[in-house]
């Protein structure tokens, strides 16, 4: 079962990976940031992994899973043996890396030892396509040693929970040159519009960011600005990685058939966001717009019926942890954390039935906070200022506007009152200040008094 309009909570790595082990939305736990450690918020958090260990699983995980870098790390406590860790920034060439230094993202994702500020590291490639073997790159590394141990699993008589996460289309776009020679360059398909959308407020966008820390990626200027050829480029890196993941996940499920497990295993495929490029002048991620938001989700094996089946059931993040458990036949996840993922179960009968008539997202700028309610046609954004509570509204029809060109919230004020009404019932949100607090509480206690507000 494919769903069509499936949505991150939350449209950055390292809080997207929490939604989805612990079945809590980023505006439950405040978890909004990198640098924000399940563990220092929520100790006691029992994740899928644990839900399934404590109904008598062995669980393992290689790969991308829980985000490791900028502050942030892994989860030991839910895994059964320790996690198999690889690259998420990797290049094969000595022309990617300036004279072989640490670059900005090596640093950041913790690949290289380093010193100073990061932001004084020169940029790596944005890209790089050598002849090698897919096993050059730790997504071939992942699914080999996926393979290896689905072989070592099946003689056991124990069931297991197996996370297998891999880096790509993630930038990057290092990826073996036979990936890159599928697509032909002059066919790409380039960003059609590339401004923000009309009445948009400017703090919904932003310029730089991830990107700007590769070359040859000019830095503070929007991608409307990016030369063409690098854009052409990058559009043929981007769907380079998405096909050489595809391959990877290839090899993972061609041996769970060989292994005769696909009929008694649940595969999920999950993306942890989407990722723009170019559109509205922006590319990666750290938005609330849907080529950010999307993503694929997709469920196959026991309870899931037939194949080749897909729904327009607006799906979550949160929703794979529960949905999980019921197919596996275990009891619904009970936190301590807050439970906010619904079981799409009944959709896999008929994917016509509705458990939900929307998916929840957010993303924060500073001292704001988006709120998004996706309808299977259309997205409101609720931008609230924390400080003075004001307001500030967008409104994009997907289906007559599928680009997001125009923000109609001033001409169609009973959709967004509508729409709010979903927002408003929800509980209220965590602060996104919540990082700045425990970071803060910490100094404190480090200095045997107190630092309150």
């Amino acid at each position: 079962m494919r769903f069509d309009t499936a949505y991150a909570n939350q449209a950055v790595c390292a809080p997207s990976q929490f939604n989805l082990m612990m079945g809590s939305r980023s505006s439950s736990t405040g978890i909004y940031n990198f640098g924000m450690n399940m563990r220092d918020y929520y100790p006691d958090t029992v994740t899928m992994p644990q839900w399934f260990m404590r109904a008598g699983y062995h669980t393992e995980s290689m790969g991308k899973v829980f985000h490791f870098g900028h502050g942030t790390y892994g989860d030991e406590a839910s895994w059964s043996v320790p996690h198999h860790k690889d690259h998420v920034i990797e290049y094969h060439g000595p022309a990617s890396t300036p004279g072989g230094a640490v670059t900005r993202e090596e640093a950041y994702f913790n690949e290289k030892p380093h010193e100073g500020a990061i932001l004084e590291l020169p940029k790596g490639a944005a890209y790089e396509s050598p002849d090698v073997s897919d096993e050059t790159y730790a997504d071939g590394r992942t699914a080999a040693y996926a393979i290896q141990r689905l072989e070592a699993l099946k003689g056991s008589k124990q069931p297991f929970f197996m996370a297998v996460g891999f880096a790509r289309p993630h930038m990057p776009f290092s990826v073996p040159k036979k990936y890159w020679d599928m697509y032909d360059p002059a066919k790409m398909p380039m960003p059609e519009f590339e401004d923000m959308p009309e009445g948009a407020p400017a703090f919904a966008g932003k310029v730089g960011g991830e990107v700007a820390n590769y070359f040859p990626v000019p830095g503070k200027v929007t991608g409307k600005e990016y030369p063409r050829d690098l854009v052409r480029t990058m559009v043929q890196g981007y769907y380079a990685g998405v096909s050489y993941t595809d391959a990877q996940v290839g090899k993972v499920l061609a041996e769970l058939d060989r292994l005769g497990l696909r009929d008694d295993t649940i595969v999920v495929l999950w993306g942890d966001h989407g990722f723009h490029l170019g559109d509205h002048g922006l590319w990666t991620k750290h938005t609330n717009y849907e080529q950010a938001t999307r993503i694929p989700l997709i469920f196959a094996g026991p309870g899931v019926g037939a194949g080749g089946r897909s729904t327009g059931q607006p799906a979550e993040t949160v929703d794979i942890y529960t949905t999980l458990a019921s197919l596996a036949g275990l009891s619904h996840p009970t936190g301590p954390q807050p439970i906010d993922g619904l079981d799409l179960s009944p959709v896999f009968a008929d994917p016509a039935a509705r458990v939900r008539p929307y998916a929840y997202h957010v993303f924060n700028r500073p001292d704001r906070l988006g709120q998004a309610i996706r309808t299977e046609r259309y997205r409101l954004v609720r931008w609230t200022q924390q400080r003075t509570k004001a307001r500030d509204y967008e409104l994009n029809d997907l289906v007559a506007d599928p680009g997001e060109h125009r923000n109609l919230a001033k001409s169609d004020p009973a959709t967004v009152k509508r729409l709010d009404a979903y927002i408003d019932a929800l509980p209220p949100p965590a602060s996104i200040y919540k990082k700045e607090a425990f970071q803060k509480a910490k100094r404190a206690a480090k200095k045997g008094g107190s630092d309150e507000e």
